[in-house]
């Protein structure tokens, strides 16, 4: 995605353009599921300097406006990704390479949420196990 589409993007959200939610948004547009550490360090690289609040003040406003999704492995620090679709992840335990996956529309028992009051808006499902690079060590 071209740099025009994410001032693109913001503007839709109804926030500002500037130079570090640009490099926020590139930063995990060409690598998502990077932590806030990541991306400190990549949108310092597009930026020269850039502090570590400003960059949560970023993903907390891109976030929030729904360019940004966030989950959070259990015992891991908080990933981001672009926003926009409901979708689950795979994460390995050794190596911790975490990979998208789609599940089918319909919710399986398993996630029904079941009788209750509570509107549902997403879901977050982390499946753990191990990648292919990881399996041979533990075959």
């Amino acid at each position: 995605m071209p740099v025009g589409s994410d001032v693109e993007r913001l503007r839709a959200a109804g926030l500002r353009v500037t130079r570090p939610r640009l490099a926020v948004l590139a930063a995990v547009r060409d690598r998502p599921h990077l932590d806030a550490d990541t991306i400190t360090r990549l949108a310092r690289v597009r930026l020269g300097r850039i502090s570590h609040q400003a960059v949560y003040d970023v993903l907390r406003a891109l976030t929030g406006a729904g360019l940004l999704r966030r989950f959070a492995p259990a015992g891991g620090p908080a990933r981001y990704e672009l926003g926009g679709d409901d979708h689950d992840h795979l994460v390995c335990r050794d190596c911790g390479a975490i990979v998208d996956t789609r599940r089918k529309r319909a919710p399986g028992p398993c996630l029904d949420p079941g009788a209750s009051a509570f509107e549902v808006e997403a879901t977050e499902v982390t499946y753990w196990g191990r990648c292919p690079g990881c399996q041979p060590r533990h075959g």
